[in-house]
């Protein structure tokens, strides 16, 4: 397992990262517990998760369960040291949190108290914020994002608030290091230069959606990231389970996401067959397992901190974490770069 210091700070974390937002709905607490067990057994010392987790479905009446059963395997393990936690503060618009608050020190502070509660913890590692107050593209939203209608005074203005929060909540000991999630490249630029201007702490990586079918990162973002180091966290690595192959021609296994979110999020479209049939044939002819091509690409990529992934069944755990040793070859990487050009943007 190779480690990655998250930003420029010291707190080195794992190259892949335990996914929890299966936990509470389509996954028990013991079976939750049994997954981190394993993929510390595995190397792995990062795990992710959010007050609003879990997520499919979403629903208020389950905010908050994702965190309460890793905070069960924290008081009963006595493992604390062992785990690199990540969480993350809902931002505006989710009406089941906080009728749908915008991120602010009151709902900043308010939910790092309620996040250690649930955690059964004295400090956060990595906090994140899960989307900017001023809207993200994120999610497909990229055909109607619209930055015109931002106020940039009052963006910069959060974004210094939130930080000065932060700030106190360091100090305090409660928090280690800061994130981001589901933000621009412009966005978190205005979030390192604001903390650089009045030395507040600054902002360790991103987590954003990365994976074979959605590659946004590679531009922009892949050259901030590299001078400004702030790394990617990816989630969906396996586009919600499309780059395991199990939806092809028009499959849904019982239980899978797809049977809860027909359209996973937006994913799922037309434009898919033909770059999922290629990179799934790359996969067959080099003897890879599609899962663990998909996941040890994401892991080569120069910009990325840590590969989020999650699970539903303990073979799906196996499987992903077969990708661990698992080093791609330049004729593998060569043949995915084909069909990226000819597939740049597939959903």
């Amino acid at each position: 397992m190779q480690f990655r210091k998250l930003g420029r700070s010291e707190i080195e974390v794992s190259q892949y990262c335990l996914g929890s937002m299966t936990w509470g709905t389509q996954n028990s607490e013991a079976e939750g517990h049994t997954q981190i067990d394993a993929a510390l057994d595995a190397g792995i010392n990062f795990i992710d998760t959010a007050e609003m987790y879990p997520t499919t479905p979403l629903s208020p009446e389950t905010a908050g369960r994702t965190e309460e059963i890793l905070g069960t395997w924290i008081a009963n393990s006595g493992r604390r040291d062992d785990v690199v936690v990540a969480t993350k503060v809902v931002g505006e618009g989710y009406k089941g949190i906080r009728n749908g608050a915008e991120i602010s020190p009151q709902t900043i502070t308010t939910a790092v108290e309620g996040s250690l509660k649930r955690l059964q913890t004295d400090y956060i590692d990595l906090y994140q914020l899960h989307w900017p107050n001023r809207g993200s593209y994120h999610f497909r939203k990229w055909h109607s994002f619209d930055p015109t209608q931002q106020d940039r005074a009052k963006a910069q203005d959060d974004i210094l608030a939130a930080l000065q929060t932060l700030q106190g909540l360091v100090e305090a000991g409660k928090i280690r290091t800061v994130g981001l999630s589901n933000e621009s490249t412009w966005g978190t630029a205005q979030f390192l230069r604001i903390a650089e201007q009045h030395g507040l702490p600054r902002v360790v990586s991103t987590q954003n959606e990365y994976s074979l079918l959605c590659r946004h990162f590679d531009l922009d973002f892949a050259e901030l990231s590299h001078h400004e180091d702030v790394g990617l966290l990816s989630f969906s690595p396996l586009a919600a389970g499309i780059l395991t192959g199990k939806y092809l021609d028009g499959a849904v296994p019982a239980g899978s996401r797809k049977s809860i979110n027909d359209a996973l999020g937006g994913r799922f479209t037309d434009r898919l067959d033909a770059p999922l049939r290629a990179y799934l044939d790359i996969a067959k002819r080099h003897g890879l397992d599609p899962t663990q091509m998909a996941l040890a690409f994401c892991a080569s990529r120069p910009f990325m901190t840590s590969t989020i992934f999650g699970a539903t069944t303990m073979d799906q755990l196996s499987t992903a974490l077969g990708a661990i040793d698992l080093t791609l070859s330049d004729d593998v990487l060569a043949e995915i770069h084909e069909v990226y050009v000819q597939h740049p943007i597939p959903m």
